[in-house]
């Protein structure tokens, strides 16, 4: 058993390589070989989202604060709303953060394939 206390890990801002606007980080898991799981809390400030990125096995998020956005590449961008949870396909290029002028927060959870568990690509203009 591993066990984490609160605010035992802390919380990391999001890295400008990979996010635009202000974004922090509050890790969950990130369990051991042979599990693949990866999770964390992500709280993005009004109007910042990720990079395009994928997953390859594919990516969940739950909303659980705010008012968010997502857009697969291709599609209409999606609104979000507490209680919304979106999953990603594996390979999907897609970005997600807060919509204009409101914070919005989100648990992530994503697998690892090889010890890769995202690909980060340019930012959304």
């Amino acid at each position: 058993m591993i066990h984490h206390k609160k605010g035992a890990r802390p919380d990391t801002p999001g890295p400008a390589a990979y996010f635009s606007g202000s974004v922090t980080l509050t890790p969950v898991i990130e369990a051991p070989d042979p599990a693949r799981i990866r999770a964390l809390v992500v709280s993005f400030k009004d109007g910042a989202r990720t990079f395009w990125h994928t997953h390859p096995l594919g990516q969940t998020i739950h909303i659980l604060e705010g008012h968010g956005q997502a857009q697969r590449e291709g599609g209409p961008v999606i609104d979000l709303h507490p209680g919304d949870t979106v999953f990603f396909e594996p390979g999907e290029r897609h970005w997600h953060g807060a919509a204009p002028s409101v914070d919005m927060v989100h648990f992530a959870f994503q697998e690892a394939l090889d010890g890769v568990s995202v690909t980060w690509q340019e930012e959304v203009v």
